[in-house]
């Protein structure tokens, strides 16, 4: 089995696609059991956030795995395969095992060194572990994940800004509110993961009065009362949009909750003279209706438009060291993966070797009936101690081997020295031998490849 990561972000995909992408918690399970299910998917974890949606994978071979995979996004998505990988990436091996990496460590997120796509990694892989699509491989690839971010955060200061999606998206909205949010009333709809990241982080900037609402009213109540906030119910959402300067929209519902008309009616009863109407959609899919930012005295920030902004911001000074780290974890979990696999080549020689003793036993038998049970038990004992010694040191030394870059061919070797049959689980495509110029060596895929490979796959989804 060999690691592949397939996904889009909003380094390579609209908020128009992401949200297309995403997958809402109520249909996780039923995702995880689809991608399991295709022939070359053995393992997967699924990642859907605001900023991307990225599958995790152990493979059975390169070009039937990224099929699959591209198969069930393009359901998922509702559109043509050959379409969706306009938009995705592909990783494979040792790239596979960078990126995740990479995510964990915040180097991927649009705010470099945010911690909250540390538990969205967490929740992610335990969906997929209650999903049971999770197995040894992608288990121990997520477990060192979740381990290498932890590091990042705690050897380093990638984080000490503090700053969160969250946070760089009210850092845009002060520009439209003369630069300080201090005293302006705001408003959090969603009462999830990231809406109380909002409230936390509008009373910590001095906003106020603070209010939340959320389609499960006892959530908004909880959290409202968390920081001195007022709850109120979805219903009277169109009057409290009246009252507020600042909107954060962080809800996990598939379809726009701020509508053209909500957000119309709120703005007939604003103050006359009053500042813009700031909403920052933080959601995926959307939670502000495309046609809200055409409306005069709306400002409207998404993904999509903090994806420009943040492009060409100042990387952490940190992040050098942070790239260190990854480097040396992906190293060593290469290592690992390598030693993992030589195991079933040394399973496979021991095995024989026990075929042969048990073998020439037999035969001694036969040969020598007048030899006792303990005659007979003392030769058997002798016989494999002898062979337990001449194949220690070379399997110890065949594993040490294959930890090493180009370690495989040892195992290779091996099995060809002692014909040793060691089974797959299914065949194993060739990988091609094209790499993104800023990873050379790794085995990492764009475009090209993604739609080569997803050519023939049909549309299984339909418009949605």
């Amino acid at each position: 089995m060999k690691l592949l990561v397939v996904g889009a972000s909003y380094r390579t995909a609209p908020v128009a696609t992401l949200e297309r992408l995403a997958v809402a918690p109520a249909e996780l399970t039923r995702t995880l059991d689809r991608l399991v299910a295709q022939p070359y998917v053995a393992e997967a974890v699924l990642v859907s956030t605001c900023n991307r949606v990225e599958v995790y994978a152990a493979v059975s071979g390169f070009h039937g795995g990224l099929g699959d995979i591209c198969a069930v996004l393009a359901e998922q998505a509702g559109a043509p395969p050959a379409t969706l990988a306009n938009h995705l990436y592909v990783h494979y091996d040792s790239a596979a095992v960078d990126h995740v990496f990479r995510v964990a460590a915040g180097l991927d997120s649009m705010v470099v060194g945010e911690a909250q796509i540390l538990g969205q990694l967490r929740d992610a892989y335990h969906w997929a572990a209650g999903a049971d699509s999770a197995g040894r491989l992608v288990h121990e690839l997520m477990q060192q994940a979740l381990r290498v971010g932890k590091r990042a955060h705690a050897e380093t200061n990638i984080d000490r800004a503090g700053q969160s999606v969250v946070s760089a998206a009210l850092e845009l909205a002060a520009g439209h509110l003369d630069g300080d949010l201090t005293g302006r009333p705001a408003m959090v709809v969603g009462a999830g993961a990231m809406g109380s990241l909002g409230v936390a982080t509008l009373s910590r900037l001095g906003a106020g009065p603070l209010t939340v609402t959320n389609r499960g009213a006892e959530r908004a109540v909880r959290l409202a009362e968390s920081y001195g906030a007022q709850a109120v119910p979805m219903a009277e959402l169109v009057a409290a949009l009246a009252t507020v300067d600042i909107v954060v929209a962080a809800t996990a519902a598939t379809e726009p909750v701020l509508t053209l008309d909500v957000v119309t009616r709120a703005l007939r009863g604003r103050d006359a003279g009053r500042g813009p109407l700031v909403l920052l959609d933080l959601a995926v899919p959307r939670d502000v209706e495309v046609g809200v930012a055409e409306l005069p005295g709306v400002e409207v920030i998404d993904i999509d438009r903090m994806a420009a902004v943040l492009a060409d911001g100042p990387a952490a000074a940190d992040a050098a060291e942070v790239t260190r780290i990854v480097a040396a974890e992906v190293e060593a979990f290469l290592s690992w993966l390598r030693g993992a696999d030589v195991a079933p080549t040394v399973a496979a020689l021991r095995g024989r070797a026990d075929d042969v003793v048990t073998a020439e036993l037999r035969r001694l038998a036969q040969r020598r009936p007048d030899l006792t049970d303990d005659q007979r038990a003392e030769v058997a004992r002798t016989v494999h101690r002898v062979v337990q010694r001449l194949l220690h040191q070379p399997t110890v030394r065949v594993r040490q081997l294959a930890a090493e870059p180009g370690g495989d061919q040892y195992a290779a070797l091996l099995r060809e020295l002692f014909d040793l049959q060691v089974p797959q689980t299914s065949p194993v495509d060739t990988v091609p031998d094209v790499v993104e110029p800023e990873r050379a060596g790794r085995p990492s895929f764009g475009v090209a490849e993604v739609a080569a490979a997803t050519a023939d796959v049909p549309n299984t989804g339909g418009e949605r």
